[in-house]
């Protein structure tokens, strides 16, 4: 299968395909959330 025969390249192929996915679906899950950390700008916080 796409001229991959040995079995530990095609499951770090599949496992590198999984974190990709996972960044997505937790990227879009937290977009709008916002940021309680004054690690930002801790001299000017905007709470």
């Amino acid at each position: 299968m796409f001229g991959i025969e040995d079995p530990g390249i095609y499951i770090t192929y599949l496992m590198a395909f999984g974190c990709v996915v996972f960044a997505l679906i937790y990227g879009i899950a937290r977009w709008n959330e916002k940021d309680d950390d004054e690690s930002i700008n801790p001299e000017n916080p905007e709470k």
